[in-house]
């Protein structure tokens, strides 16, 4: 193929009891014979693919380093789709190191970051939304992030952009070959036909571009911002829905400081729980600060939970801050309901009467009452209806989403010249630009700037 012969370690930094060193390239056996000797003395250049051999990692000086697995693939069955080796050694990082050493002085070339993944693809591999796949199913914070991401890797996104594919594909042949052959006596489209046909092929594209919403909250998360006033338990419900005390809780207002940051895992929703400064007038210019970053992440969380002490009610300075967001991005929560006991009713109309149009239920972050139905609610606020993972696609990549919205433009735009009564000429040109489009997502169709791009995001070694 000519290309370098590259290596990295592809495993993760630290201690481990297996740590990897992938080699990929035409030169991967001469190279990995340079590093390695086998115990029976027979060379990995001489052994079939998919095989592993045991024997030692030498340096240059013929001395021991490591007890090593090598396990051979030889092109086109490997994940470059060239001759690959991979080295397992033990996994601390001064030994991985030293061996990564070893193999780049026997010839191979320290890989980018994505350099495999890249292989893989321009070599067929995978087509290019397959390869984001690869960092997406790495990144997944919980088990329905990775399990769309396997779907993804598994080709169900692109077999459903390529049928839209050919379907286009199919259509601009029938037009053009309507152009180039007048004469010719075959079936020809009428308007009608063409409209229909172009309506069944929107009607999939804006299915899966649907679905972006609830695809991007798999991959990403929510963020979720618990803001109130000092000392109303925003720490004290982070403890709580972590299931462990992530965050000091002290009696003393302004204990939280700075922003706290942990993941929670909702049913499958990564949470991204955001515990923060209580915000109030303080002189103290620490204090000042931790307000500022407050209002900050406000504005960039996608829910706000809201938290007021039961036993102090809604307050102005509770009433002038809610003024300032979006009721649909806020839920009111009550807390320390346990310390009222008796006086819900009571409590529930005043806060519909000062907090008008805002979601709100009443819990005790430190009892736990009442968390399950908290969780309930922020999963109805941006769920109408349970995800069914296993049948259906979803958009996850907000590169992705920006293709199939240009994309179905030129389709709107190619109806929009049937209904204008405008030659196919017309037509083909929008058609042919929703087929780059939609190539732009399997890489048939993306230029070579965006193309590094992609997979310089991508860890050392994948």
């Amino acid at each position: 193929m000519g290309e370098e012969t590259i290596a990295a370690i592809s495993t993760a930094y630290g201690s481990a009891g297996v740590g990897i060193i992938r080699i990929s390239g035409d030169d991967a056996a001469t190279i990995a014979d340079k590093a390695f000797k086998s115990k029976s003395g027979k060379k990995i250049s001489e052994q079939a693919t998919y095989r592993i051999i045991y024997g030692h990692i030498l340096n240059e000086e013929k001395q021991f380093v490591d007890e090593a697995l090598a396990l051979t693939m030889w092109a086109p069955g490997s994940f470059t789709g060239e001759d690959v080796v991979e080295l397992q050694c033990h996994g601390g990082i001064t030994v991985l190191k030293k061996v990564l050493e070893i193999v780049l002085k026997a010839g191979a070339r320290l890989a980018e970051p994505g350099e495999f993944s890249q292989r893989a693809f321009l070599n067929g591999r995978l087509d290019l939304s397959q390869a984001e796949a690869i960092i997406e199913l790495i990144n997944a914070k919980t088990e329905t992030a990775a399990n769309v991401a396997a779907k993804h890797l598994q080709g169900v996104l692109s077999s459903e952009i390529k049928k839209c594919r050919q379907a286009i594909l199919e259509l601009i042949a029938s037009l053009e070959a309507d152009l180039d052959f007048p004469e010719e006596d075959f079936a020809r489209l009428s308007p009608e036909e063409i409209d229909s046909y172009l309506i069944k092929v929107e009607t999939t594209m804006k299915t899966m571009l649907h679905s972006f919403t609830s695809g991007r909250i798999i991959r990403e998360g929510l963020k979720v911002a618990l803001i109130g006033q000092p000392n109303v338990g925003k720490s004290s419900l982070l403890n709580t829905l972590l299931k462990t005390k992530r965050a000091i809780v002290t009696d003393v207002p302004g204990t939280t400081r700075d922003t706290i940051e942990e993941y929670y895992n909702l049913g499958g929703i990564p949470l991204l729980l955001i515990d923060t400064a209580g915000i109030r007038e303080s002189e103290d210019p620490v204090e000042k600060i931790g307000v500022q970053k407050t209002k900050e992440i406000v504005e960039q969380a996608d829910l706000v939970l809201y938290i007021l002490d039961l036993k102090s009610g809604v307050t102005s300075e509770d009433q002038a801050f809610l003024s300032q967001l979006p009721t649909e991005k806020v839920l009111i929560v009550g807390n320390k309901i346990d310390l009222v006991s008796g006086e819900e009713g009571k409590i529930r109309k005043k806060i519909k009467k000062k907090l008008v149009n805002y979601r709100f239920l009443l819990i005790s972050a430190t009892e736990k009452i009442g968390i399950q139905e908290l969780e309930k609610e922020i999963k109805n606020m941006f769920f109408a209806e349970k995800w069914e993972i296993k049948d259906k696609v979803f958009l996850t990549n907000l590169r992705h989403k920006t293709a199939l919205d240009k994309a179905l433009a030129t389709l709107a735009s190619a109806r929009h010249s049937i209904a204008s009564g405008l030659p196919s000429d017309f037509i083909l040109i929008d058609l042919k630009s929703c087929l780059d489009f939609l190539g732009e997502i399997t890489g048939e169709t993306v230029d070579e700037e965006v193309i590094n791009q992609i997979f310089s995001q991508f860890c050392l070694g994948k």
